[in-house]
């Protein structure tokens, strides 16, 4: 045979492998929509699994079971009725209807028991043995319904006694406060006493009423710009005593220091005796009563001139100007007091000095203090120990500044001081007429609406611009109202026990009372005989 050529054989070949190669294409391309068939069926029903995976970890997390969950369930119906009921009994303990607040506690419990039962025997409540419960619970939680012991009403019962304890707070704050106040004035038995008795000897005993011999001796100290001057205004004995023994013991020179001490006419005699009958280290004591200043009087000073204004009468020693609305600290009459207002006359209360060093009676001096004497005040003439270390002490805290007077005036952030330990220059005092500013400022304040109170508003306006800050060191403050720093305690030169909590009351504060009293002399006789212990 013969054998075809071989251009007839190749066509054949050709047409089989194109058949070949479509058919695998067509069986491939099928087998991939079959896999992506069967990826995207299975897909579609994870989401179905984690939901009931979430649902089953929520079912352990809250330890409840599938028959709670169904629409029927009567052990979920009486654990909704014990919760409402739970909260009933609160409200009806609060409307005082105890009675109903204990059928309540009683059906709790039974309910509480039948769920119980029904945990133990692993089985659900059937209706039969719950319906009389529920029967029972549904009616009482309908009465408490009808009784208005609803949501809406107990918001409301609660606001009101919100409304009431507040105000029973602020009554008692107010009455706290008001007594606190009285108790800060009260002059305690012991120092009564001790001012009679005092009283008694100077008039007694006639050798303490003759001038010393040494007279010009003293009246040379008391001029002398080389020793250290200092100044207390007080109508307390002991309190100015504890000044004058604190600063002579830990003075290095105490022969060098000289204290001018005024009071009233009231209390001279016997502070005259007090320093009349003891030593202090050598130092030297003038005591001086304020009644002898004839220049104090009500043309000259504005403090003594509003004494005679009827409404300003009737402010601080009635109340009944603004029928009692004012707190009692803003009333008090010793902010009207001269020996208050001293402080703003020194230069006329000892002409012949250059500088001083002003002390409140309320003290305890612990270092030396001479070296307050060579303290440059650049050109100021107060030098105190500022307290803006927080923002309450700063100006705006002390004074209106809705006022313009005030506004216009003072930047309300300018730093706050402190009376009470106090280094002023009386030769730039007088040349800058610092007294006339303080007259001016307490004009301006006759109807009380520049400040409210005290001797520190007049004061921060009279020296604005005119304070020196010291040390902190110098003046520690707040001994008499708050906690203080132990290590700020132990390098405080002055010691101040400002507040209503002063070291010679029973309401002192305990801890610091010691710091106080150990320049107290308790085994002096006339102490022990007005019982000082």
């Amino acid at each position: 045979m013969r054998r075809r050529a071989a251009d007839f054989r190749r066509p054949v070949r050709r047409r089989f492998s194109n058949v070949f190669w479509l058919t695998l294409c067509g069986l491939a391309v099928l087998l991939l929509i079959l896999v992506l068939s069967r990826e995207s069926g299975p897909g579609s029903r994870p989401p179905m699994s984690k939901r009931a995976y979430r649902q089953e970890r929520i079912m352990e997390g809250l330890n409840i079971t599938d028959e709670m969950l169904s629409p029927n369930s009567v052990t979920r119906q009486l654990s909704d009725q014990i919760s409402l009921a739970k909260a009933f009994v609160v409200i009806a303990k609060e409307s005082n209807n105890l009675q109903f607040a204990w059928e309540l506690s009683a059906q709790i419990r039974n309910s509480q028991i039948l769920l119980s039962n029904a945990a133990i025997r692993r089985t659900p409540l059937t209706i039969r043995e719950s319906e009389t419960a529920i029967r029972d619970m549904a009616l009482l939680l309908y009465q408490a319904q009808q009784l208005h012991y609803d949501s809406a009403t107990m918001i409301m019962r609660l606001k009101a006694k919100i409304q009431s304890l507040e105000e029973q707070m602020n009554s008692v704050s107010e009455k706290s406060s008001k007594y606190g106040q009285i108790a800060a004035e009260e002059v305690p038995k012991g120092l009564y006493c001790l001012g009679l008795r005092l009283t008694n000897e100077w008039f007694k005993n006639v050798n303490l009423q003759r001038k010393p011999r040494d007279r010009k001796h003293m009246e040379m100290k008391l001029k002398d710009n080389s020793l250290y001057h200092f100044c207390v205004f007080s109508d307390n004995i002991l309190a100015t005593s504890v000044v004058i023994n604190s600063t002579a013991t830990n003075s290095k020179y105490p022969d060098k220091v000289v204290f001018h001490v005024v009071t009233d006419e009231v209390n001279y005699p016997p502070m005259k005796a007090w320093f009349s009958l003891n030593s202090f280290k050598g130092v030297t004591v003038e005591v001086q009563k304020i009644e002898n200043f004839s220049w104090l009087n009500a043309s000259y000073v504005p403090v003594l001139k509003q004494l005679q204004d009827s409404d300003t009468k009737n402010y601080y020693f009635s109340g009944n100007l603004d029928n009692g609305q004012t707190p009692i600290k803003f009333r008090n009459p010793k902010y009207l007091s001269m020996l208050n207002h001293l402080r703003f006359y020194i230069p006329e209360v000892f002409p012949a000095l250059k500088k001083v060093v002003f002390l409140d009676d309320d003290v305890v001096v612990r270092k030396d203090l001479s070296d307050l004497f060579s303290i440059d005040l650049n050109g100021n003439v107060n030098g105190a120990v500022e307290t803006c270390m927080e923002t309450f002490h700063r100006y705006h805290k002390y004074l209106n500044y809705s006022h313009p007077l005030i506004r216009s005036h003072f930047d309300p952030d300018a730093c706050g001081w402190a009376f009470g330990m106090n280094v002023f220059d009386l030769v730039e005092w007088r040349k800058r007429n610092v007294t006339g500013i303080y007259h001016y400022w307490q004009e301006k304040n006759v109807d009380r609406t520049l400040w409210k109170l005290g001797t520190l508003p007049p004061g921060l306006l009279t020296f604005y611009g005119l304070t020196e800050a010291l040390d902190p060191n110098w003046h520690v403050l707040g001994l008499g109202y708050t906690n203080v720093d132990s290590q700020t305690l132990e390098k405080g030169a002055v010691l101040h026990f400002n507040g209503n909590s002063k070291p010679w009351l029973k309401i002192g504060m305990e801890k610091y009372k010691a710091l106080w009293e150990k320049y107290v002399d308790y085994t002096h006789p006339l102490l022990q005989q007005c019982n000082f212990h």
